[in-house]
């Protein structure tokens, strides 16, 4: 099953692409979609929206993962994440994905066994899971493959093509 998880953010959105058994993982791509932070929100909206369309045509995958919105103590950038997540929602709704959403101390969980795992332990444990020799460069595309994954390890057995 190919499976896309997203990370959310309106500088920078991280995709990543992976091929899953449910227990094996392949990575296909991964990356970020960035925007020009002086740009106004709504063009940066459209611009992540284009960014996942453009990933959607070019893999085709068969589900979609992305990151619950992160809380913290600036209600600003919560917004501006909202309104990110909001885009990327309406994008794979459109495609008619099915969308899973999880917590960001799931996704830590189904990574590196520990839900309050930093994101250097989950770019530590991305290659053994991926067969891959390093991690992406990009931090957001790390988190996105993150997603990814625990969409595939929370799959149903026998969901996984």
């Amino acid at each position: 099953m190919r499976i896309l998880g997203i990370d959310c953010g309106t500088v920078a959105t991280g995709y990543g692409i992976i091929d899953s058994d449910g227990s094996r993982h392949q990575l296909v791509e991964a990356g970020a979609i960035r925007t020009d932070t002086k740009s106004p929100l709504n063009l940066r909206l459209a611009q992540i929206a284009r960014g996942v369309r453009d990933v959607l045509e070019k893999h085709r995958p068969d589900e979609a993962a992305v990151e619950d919105v992160f809380f913290s103590a600036n209600a600003q950038s919560a917004f501006k994440l909202a309104h990110a997540r909001g885009a990327v929602l309406l994008v794979l709704t459109e495609a008619g994905l099915n969308v899973a959403n999880y917590s960001p101390a799931a996704v830590k969980a189904s990574v590196t066994g520990s839900g309050a795992a930093d994101k250097s332990q989950i770019r530590f444990m991305l290659p053994s899971l991926l067969n891959v020799a390093e991690a992406p460069a990009s931090p957001d595309a790390c988190d996105a493959i993150a997603v990814a994954v625990c969409h595939a390890v929370h799959l149903p057995a026998g969901a996984v093509r």
